[in-house]
């Protein structure tokens, strides 16, 4: 093109590359200085003291101006004369990029793992000059402009550099700082304007309708450096996990005068959860998703920006306090983290440059149609990097400790939720998607190196989940046992009468109890959608129903594999959970709601204390049977044992209404039992049926060991028991 046809293409917002105009040329003997100012009456350069150069002439395209000196000039500004007013402003085309080569080469194998420290907006300092760099991936776009109120949201203003190699835009624009907003301006490859969008790797947004990315430069000061020394140890297979997942919004709502129903924010959290969830004993508070998302009915998992903390609860330093109070509090934090999908809306990462860029090409892959959104392509390398980097902003900005994957199952099969001909097989004719599982086996590598763990929401029965890559699996540090949560709920939601008919699901999950590193959840999933709460799952009357949840909590904690409850469940919510309002805090006036917390919170702490509940969650030598055979009464009994297989506890379940006296059950040691908790104790709203005081073995062989007990079975109810180790025989 000629100089006349660039200027006129800059001018109608079409050349792809502004820098081949735009800025300082040498041009025959001479030095040339052009800039494109559509609101300018007149341009001078000056320079950087504000000595004039020069007044540019405005050339044939509207809005550019030229001005051409004698001698190279690098360091000038543009003194800007608009209607009644002048200032003098960096021009931004006479900087460089300060992408380098090496980073071009490891965004383009999609292995640059800091991806956070390239891409996006960053506030900078270039030759001296303060202002921010921009930098957005988009290969197929024709043009790429940064706009924002800066430059009246005018594409033409701003257009970016591009790096052919890669696909890679950037632009140094001086004058702007923290808190500017600002979205990404993209003309198609077929020259079609696409709506404005926000930044894939924005650290801030605007809430809706707006949902500009917005400049952000954290100033928190991070005080847990002792807790992040010892990080990967809190997250251990022998530590106990005991987990308080959370939807921020609806935990609890204001109650005072201004903000009345109004959700906490960050900070707020940071002092009313973080203490609540220390007195409930609980080891680790696990958040639904809070990374952006635009439709609060999606409770975050549609998210829209993998690198924002939501504005609901505040900014992302007010995020890092939280995260900051939880450690100095001694509790973990997890977040709930969404690498399988993302929503449509038009300025989010569906055909971002007018393409299939972050979703697959192919409709047989692109769609998750439960959900109605888009599915990212696990086959280009750069998406992968996207996601990977995502994954360590939040372990390394952040101090997020575990991430808990959603919707592995989704990423694993390629014909998930799809009729046979809706699917496209692997090159080997499977329907396991092979660039997924690549994903899955880098992303957990790259989180354990930083001393994090992951865990998976995976629902089948993939192999090896929770195991090493370099042993063929994986990599989660942990996989929820739906199995087990299916099995155990189906049980409990039988009447007592017709459990004796159902024993296998109480005592199938030990058959594969320890394939696997499990977390045990009673999590958001089971109720919502018309599930009901857990209290309303429960049979019989208003007694029963409490006793038989007091049961379920105890046998939870009693089983091998770490805990997870949802929020409310604690004192068992009546109500569906609904994240629009709060939970029903009120209920703790009722004795029997307050029972049910004070059961949790006993159980925690037994969890947390006892080696035996949790050192050998994930071992098989951690759990033995004595008798899970006793369908008839509904009874099953076996132990818990630590490292130290003297530090036992013994547990026992009666799932019917009926108390059942003198019922002996086999034990490991001679000597004296202690009821260390029963569901069925009084302060837990329970009738008091129990074993008072230490309870004696007798020579009496039963259970295929010497040595037995006779002991009290309260109704509806668990005891776990401990030895008095001062009347011990090993």
């Amino acid at each position: 093109m000629t100089l006349n046809e660039q200027c006129e293409a800059l001018a109608q917002g079409e050349h792809s590359n502004p820098f081949a105009v735009l800025g300082p040329h040498a041009a025959r003997k001479t030095w040339v200085v052009r800039c494109f100012q559509p609101q300018a009456d007149r341009v001078d350069v000056i320079t950087v003291d504000g000595e004039i150069l020069g007044a540019a002439r405005p050339l044939a395209a509207r809005g550019l101006f030229e001005l051409r000196l004698s001698l190279p000039v690098q360091r000038y500004r543009l003194r800007v004369f608009a209607g009644d007013g002048v200032s003098d402003i960096d021009d931004p085309y006479r900087f460089g990029s300060v992408i380098g080569e090496l980073d071009r080469h490891l965004i383009g194998e999609g292995r640059h793992e800091h991806l956070y420290q390239l891409l996006g907006a960053r506030p900078a300092i270039f030759d001296g000059v303060s202002g921010v760099q921009f930098a957005v991936w988009a290969p197929a776009a024709r043009r790429v402009s940064v706009v924002g109120q800066f430059n009246q949201w005018d594409g033409r203003r701003h257009p970016m550099r591009l790096h052919p190699a890669n696909g890679i835009w950037d632009l140094f624009v001086p004058g702007l700082a923290d808190g500017e907003m600002y979205k990404f301006e993209l003309l198609g490859a077929d020259g079609t304007l696409l709506p404005l969008k926000s930044d894939p790797l924005a650290r801030c947004m605007e809430p809706p309708p707006g949902n500009a990315s917005i400049v952000y430069e954290s100033s928190h000061d991070w005080r847990d450096n002792a807790w992040m020394a010892q990080r990967p140890q809190h997250c251990g297979l022998d530590r106990p996990l005991a987990i308080y997942e959370v939807h921020p919004g609806s935990w609890r709502h204001q109650s005072g005068a201004g903000r009345a129903g109004q959700r906490l924010n960050y900070r707020e959290l940071a002092v009313d959860l973080v203490a609540y969830a220390c007195d409930m004993g609980f080891t680790h508070i696990e958040l639904m998703p809070v990374t952006e998302h635009p439709f609060d009915g999606s409770w975050g998992y549609q998210p829209i920006g993998l690198f924002a903390p939501t504005w609901r609860y505040g900014t992302p330093d007010d995020f890092k306090y939280f995260v900051d109070a939880c450690h100095a509090a001694g509790l973990g934090v997890i977040v709930d983290w969404v690498p399988a999908h993302f929503p449509r809306d038009e300025h989010g990462l569906a055909r971002f440059d007018g393409t299939p860029l972050y979703e697959y090409a192919d409709p047989r892959m692109a769609e998750h149609r439960d959900w109605g959104t888009l599915v990212f392509d696990f086959a280009r390398p750069e998406v992968v990097n996207y996601l990977v980097a995502s994954a360590l902003w939040w372990v390394e900005e952040y101090h997020i400790d575990a991430l808990r994957v959603d919707a592995v199952a989704s990423m694993l099969y390629l014909d998930y939720s799809r009729e046979a001909g809706e699917w496209l097989p692997n090159k080997y004719g499977g329907n396991e998607n092979l660039d997924a599982i690549a994903f899955m086996r880098r992303l957990n590598e790259a989180v354990h190196a930083r001393g994090a763990v992951t865990m998976a929401e995976e629902s089948t029965a993939w192999p090896m989940v929770s195991r090493p890559t370099y042993v063929g699996g994986l990599g989660y540090t942990y996989k929820w046992n739906m199995g087990w949560m299916h099995d155990t709920l189906g049980y409990m939601q039988q009447d007592p009468v017709h459990r004796r008919y159902h024993q296998e699901s109480l005592t199938f999950g030990l058959l594969y109890a320890f394939s696997e590193n499990f977390v045990l959840p009673l999590s958001h999933d089971e109720v919502v959608h018309g599930k009901g709460s857990l209290l309303g799952k429960m049979p019989g009357d208003a007694w029963q129903r409490f006793a038989n949840l007091r049961l379920l909590y105890a046998f939870m904690y009693a089983y091998p594999g770490k805990k997870l409850m949802f929020m409310g469940g604690e004192f068992a919510q009546e109500r569906e959970w609904d994240f629009d309002h709060s939970l029903g805090w009120e209920l703790l006036e009722q004795p029997a709601h307050g029972g049910i917390q004070a059961l949790v919170r006993d159980l925690n702490r037994a969890y947390t204390q006892r080696a035996a509940l949790h050192q050998r969650d994930c071992d098989a030598a951690g759990f033995a049977w004595i008798d899970c055979s006793d369908a008839e009464n509904s009874v099953i009994a076996f132990l818990r044992l630590a490292t130290d297989t003297r530090d036992h506890l013994l547990v026992v379940c009666n799932f019917t209404p009926l108390a059942r006296y003198d019922y002996r059950i086999g034990v490991p040691c001679a000597g004296r039992y202690l009821e260390l908790l029963n569901s069925d104790a009084k302060i837990y709203g329970g009738s008091g049926v129990g074993n008072p005081g230490a309870v004696s073995t007798e020579s009496v062989a039963a259970h295929d060991r010497p040595d037995s007990i006779r002991v009290t079975l309260p109704p509806l109810a668990a005891l776990l028991l401990v030895p008095d180790n001062e009347n011990m025989n090993a």
